[in-house]
């Protein structure tokens, strides 16, 4: 393993930087030797400054291409902290769609991933709509998937997952009914794959070309993001929300002190947060009763068919950053 100098390690945490806004003090040297000593290797680099140096020399940009995939790749699983999914299920979406309905008889529903890494997040979702409301033809859906990782978008469009990464946090039966067998392992089933957008988008450039969302999951994102950086990409990311939008982020992260335009809510086992100016409407739509049986799911405690229960301790923090996760 070539190891991170005294003398360089501001040089190269600051180009990390400069990439993907991830702030890494001295006590992730580690994780800045592990992750990026195979590329300087590869490249025929005797130091990480050298492997520095000859990206920013670089025209094709492939290496400065390598260096981000390897820092902000991290570890993702279906159906990751069962709570926001929960909360998506018995409370978002049912809003959402009570809402919609009243303007709208094919009801429109956007999602977006804002770090979608290898793309088990947004098929999860993508799960959670098709078992809730049976019909996708009734609905406009929009999901969209972002991530800087040019690797993570490609193995995400994909949608083929090896049997372990189906295996955590998938039942047998969610596999069978939305997964086919292919020789790398499983493909995620063409209905679902065809509600998914992915592109490779950076979270600390202009993003405003994704369109508005009624709904935003960003988790894990900007926990090794300064205090302006958190700032910078939730301000940008309301601007991306419809008014009465829903933004979902990690378990760890808090928006309090830093974006006081937004208010935490919680319900169940999750917090979600809205704009302060929300135009929250509470009247049930009344003109399907599907959607009165949504109602009735918002009050319902019980975890999703298709998710096990989390074993959230178990698994690090993910260094997913967007454009893509």
């Amino acid at each position: 393993m070539i190891r991170l100098l005294a003398e360089e390690r501001a040089v190269v945490a600051q180009y990390i930087y400069s990439l993907c806004a991830i702030t890494l003090d001295q006590s992730k040297d580690y994780l800045i030797e592990g992750r990026l000593s195979p590329v300087a290797e590869k490249a025929g680099c005797r130091s990480l400054l050298e492997l520095v140096n000859r990206a920013r020399a670089d025209a094709t940009g492939a290496l400065k291409r390598s260096i981000i995939n390897e820092i902000t790749t991290n570890e993702t699983l279906f159906f990751r902290d069962s709570s926001p999914f929960d909360l998506l299920r018995y409370k978002i979406i049912p809003e959402v769609i009570d809402r919609r309905s009243k303007t709208s008889q094919r009801v429109p529903l956007r999602i977006w991933s804002a770090a979608c890494s290898t793309g088990q997040e947004i098929y999860s979702i993508a799960m959670v709509l098709a078992e809730l409301l049976g019909d996708l033809s009734r609905y406009q859906i929009r999901l969209v998937g972002t991530d800087i990782s040019d690797q993570a978008v490609a193995k995400a469009s994909a949608g083929i997952f090896s049997h372990l990464e189906v295996s955590r946090g998938l039942v047998d039966s969610a596999r069978a009914k939305y997964f086919v067998s292919h020789p790398e392992g499983w493909k995620i089933c063409d209905e679902l794959r065809s509600l998914v957008n992915f592109r490779r988008l950076n979270l600390m450039e202009d993003f405003s070309s994704v369109g508005k969302f009624d709904v935003v999951f960003c988790r894990n994102v900007a926990i090794y993001f300064n205090e302006p950086d958190r700032a910078s990409l939730f301000n940008r990311i309301e601007q991306r929300m419809e008014p009465d939008g829903y933004l979902v982020i990690g378990s760890m992260e808090s928006l309090s002190g830093i974006c006081p335009q937004f208010e935490s809510k919680r319900h169940l086992r999750s917090v979600y947060y809205q704009s302060k100016t929300a135009a929250v409407v509470n009247a049930p739509a009344t003109s399907a009763p599907s959607l009165m049986a949504l109602s009735r799911l918002a009050s319902s405690p019980a975890a999703p068919a298709t998710a096990r229960p989390a074993d959230s301790t178990a698994v690090r923090p993910a260094l997913t950053f967007g454009s893509r996760k």
